[in-house]
């Protein structure tokens, strides 16, 4: 027992609290949600704002889904050391207790919520909404259904209407649309994350992936070609709009293809490469369009 109790303690030494900090905090996808925040915003805006601004959007955003994505591991703990993948998070392997990450959580979301607000009180509004829904709806929801995966989809598209609205101060068309893209986008995105972690999310208890007969269910195979075909005619839209050039929609649309390409391979092999392949294709996409996007507003 003493041999363990060391061989624990040492563990728990080697880690910095900067590191565990980031996976607290969820760090690359949270930084994935800044940069569509800001992206939204300099679309927006056409990048004729201050890069100050810019930047102040980039720390509320970070705060505020850093906060989210903490709650999320505390109130995960006892599942997160089920699986593989996340039993190493901070609270879940006892390197952080809840406490620190329920304070740290409250901090942030405290800044974050406060810096979005100084844009005007609606985009604040949509930054603790975002939150609430994440960390208070979607969380628990992951264990009773599939439902989760599209309500989950609701707080991580709002970083897209945030930005429009910190730049715009209301709701418009733009911010409708982008914020449509990325609910789209994730859904096909998690279904291959669920497909590749099937067993890990199981043995945890979860319910948020459709199964049938003991797999993954084939409609979310399916779900996930349609929705990247119509994410990828639905692009055209967007010279209805007036807000893109031909060219710009025109790769886009060619994006859209590729994109739909990886989902219709997971359809017919649903495979871990193919997974992999439908995982890796979302996640090149979403930032392709989105520098598209921002290049056709520049020029």
């Amino acid at each position: 027992m003493k041999v363990q109790a060391t061989h624990i303690e040492t563990k728990i030494a080697k880690y910095s609290f900067v590191g565990d900090f980031m996976q607290l905090v969820k760090v690359r996808l949270t930084s994935m949600v800044v940069f569509s925040s800001v992206a939204s915003f300099l679309i927006a805006s056409s990048f004729t704002v201050s890069w100050g601004y810019a930047v102040l959007l980039a720390l509320g955003g970070f705060f505020v889904a850093g906060a989210s994505n903490a709650l999320n591991e505390v109130l995960e703990k006892d599942y997160d050391i089920l699986m593989s993948r996340t039993m190493d998070r901070p609270i879940a392997a006892g390197r952080m207790s809840m406490a620190t990450g329920v304070l740290i959580a409250g901090l942030m979301s405290l800044v974050g919520i406060s810096l979005l607000s100084l844009f005007n009180p609606l985009t604040g509004f949509l930054g603790m909404l975002s939150l609430i829904l994440y960390a208070f709806v979607y969380t628990p929801m992951k264990r009773q259904s599939s439902v989760a995966v599209m309500l989950g989809a609701i707080p991580g598209a709002m970083p897209m209407l945030i930005g429009c609205v910190a730049f715009e101060g209301y709701i418009s068309a733009l911010g409708l649309a982008l914020f449509a893209f990325l609910f789209l986008w994730q859904i096909p995105h998690f279904w291959a994350i669920g497909y590749l972690g099937f067993e890990d999310y199981n043995k945890a208890g979860y319910k948020f992936i459709p199964e049938q007969d003991g797999q993954i269910a084939h409609r979310v195979k399916l779900q996930s070609v349609a929705i990247t075909l119509f994410m990828t005619l639905a692009s055209v839209s967007f010279l209805y709009m007036d807000e893109f050039s031909f060219f710009a929609v025109s790769l886009m649309v060619l994006s859209g293809i590729g994109f739909s390409y990886t989902a219709y391979k997971f359809l017919k092999q649903t495979d871990r490469s193919s997974a992999l392949q439908l995982m890796f294709g979302s996640i090149i996409y979403l930032p392709l369009v989105l520098v598209i996007m921002m290049i056709d507003k520049v020029f």
